[in-house]
């Protein structure tokens, strides 16, 4: 039974200081997503390890993620927003702990699983926003939260780069513990406890059979480049998610405390936003697999020979404009509502991958075209919690949060998978050595371009829905 409303909070701190703790956990939850791109290729010889192993210590973070956004969510829902969020960073601190003392994959591989559970924190602040802002305040509040999903990654890659480039790998983890150890802090010094519960019991079997459904799709999504799309590991991962998740979802429609509600989430504006959700992730993720490999590439070989550090930094301007977008986004939010701002969104990314189909490019070409999709990307995914939270219930703004950031989370592993194999399978030789060519990085814009167009196309279809609030 849900708590009744009334005010959310026992104390009442600044609104901008828990707007800042709480997008500073959500850039360091979306830090450990890239806290290993510099060391990837590095990581069997540093790890003494193979290279199977060690893509485990990609792999289990996305997984963890994947899985722990929706059931963050519901928990927070049924026990409190702001504790489920302090436990998820408090284990984000213990995994960052045991990564740094990891001598060999295994621990290393606990570690990054538990640093993927961090990833929980965004959905629940964008749900204790909607708890405690008034509506003048929360549009560029949940953009800021919300953006933190791309800035993470796209302010990390650099810092991440530059301390592998100087210092043994472990300080990667020492620095995330310290991190995580002050938004863990600045957490529970900031954010008050929300008191719009709804209780209830944990749904076990929806817990289970949501994590084996998704670990069977994103394993095979995440590795059918390594094992073969038509290799069987691939088809009996994917089938199997696929057949775990159907009957999962027979069984939520039927158990009285679903983990999950889907009669709420097939609401043609949950749904089509969701939708939506998948393209716009697919469209952030294809630049950021494409546009690196780019800059790195050697000049004789077609691309811009530049180092990581380097291309860290002409990429790094994506995050930032994210960051920006957000009072932009709140104040165009708050005027014209939030359906325009992700049509909006998804045409300007859509413009800049038509640019980078239609042109040659050059570093600077780069520089602002991803500057476009940051910006894009920004005002996207400013504008779907607050579509998502206008069409559930208030008392299910946690899980409804988490599940749109899964959404998001499929369509950047799918971009991921995609995106690596167009490039693996368009390739020449130069120096002895095999490299994606034009070809390649030409189809992988095109299929940017494609999802940004069906991102745009879905947001204009999105129907208008009354406020939860009214409807609660």
């Amino acid at each position: 039974m849900t708590t009744p409303a009334g005010p959310s909070s026992t104390r009442a701190p600044h609104p901008r200081a828990v707007v800042g703790a709480l997008a500073f956990a959500g850039m360091c939850a979306s830090f450990m997503q890239t806290i290993l791109i510099p060391l990837q290729a590095e990581l069997p010889e540093l790890l003494s390890a193979s290279r199977d192993d060690t893509a485990w210590v990609i792999t289990i973070t996305m997984l963890a993620s994947a899985i722990c956004t929706p059931i963050s969510g519901r928990l927070g829902d049924m026990f409190g927003k702001r504790r489920v969020a302090l436990v998820l960073m408090a284990l984000l601190v213990l995994g960052s702990l045991v990564a740094a003392l990891s001598p060999t994959v295994t621990p290393l591989i606990i570690g990054r699983g538990l640093q993927g559970l961090g990833m929980g924190v965004i959905p629940l602040g964008i749900s204790i926003l909607h708890d405690l802002l008034d509506s003048d305040r929360l549009g560029s509040a949940v953009a800021l939260v919300s953006a933190t999903l791309g800035v993470g990654g796209a302010l990390g890659l650099p810092i991440s780069a530059y301390v592998s480039e100087h210092y043994d790998w472990h300080a990667l983890f020492w620095m995330a513990s310290a991190l995580g150890a002050l938004a863990l802090l600045l957490m529970w010094r900031l954010v008050p406890p929300s008191t719009l519960r709804t209780g209830g019991r944990i749904d076990t079997v929806g817990v289970i059979g949501l994590s084996v459904g998704l670990t069977g799709i994103l394993l095979a999504i995440s590795r059918g480049n390594e094992w073969g799309w038509g290799a069987p590991p691939t088809l009996v991962f994917l089938i199997g998610g696929a057949v775990v998740l159907v009957l999962w979802g027979w069984y939520e429609l039927r158990v009285a405390d679903p983990l999950v509600d889907l009669r709420v989430s097939a609401r043609a504006p949950v749904l089509m936003t969701n939708l939506a959700s998948i393209a716009m992730g697919f469209a952030l993720f294809a630049a950021q697999i494409a546009f690196p490999q780019l800059l790195e590439l050697p000049v004789r070989a077609g691309g811009l020979g530049l180092p990581l550090l380097q291309a860290s930094f002409i990429l790094m301007p994506s995050g930032l404009a994210m960051l920006l977008m957000s009072p932009v986004a709140g104040r165009v939010e708050r005027r014209w509502g939030p359906k325009p701002l992700l049509v909006l969104g998804a045409a300007i990314i859509a413009v800049g991958y038509a640019i980078a189909v239609l042109t040659d490019l050059a570093t600077w070409h780069i520089l602002t075209i991803n500057l476009m999709i940051g910006i894009g990307i920004g005002l996207g995914y400013a504008a779907m919690p607050t579509l998502i939270m206008r069409a559930v219930p208030a008392s299910e703004t946690g899980a409804a949060n988490g599940l749109n950031t899964l959404m998001r989370g499929l369509g950047t592993a799918t971009a991921s998978a995609v995106i690596a194999t167009v490039l693996a399978q368009s390739v020449i030789e130069v120096g002895g050595e095999s490299q994606p060519d034009a070809s390649g990085f030409q189809t992988a814009f095109i299929l940017g371009l494609v999802a940004a167009a069906v991102c745009t196309a879905l947001a204009a279809l999105i129907p208008r829905s009354r406020s939860s609030a009214a409807e609660h």
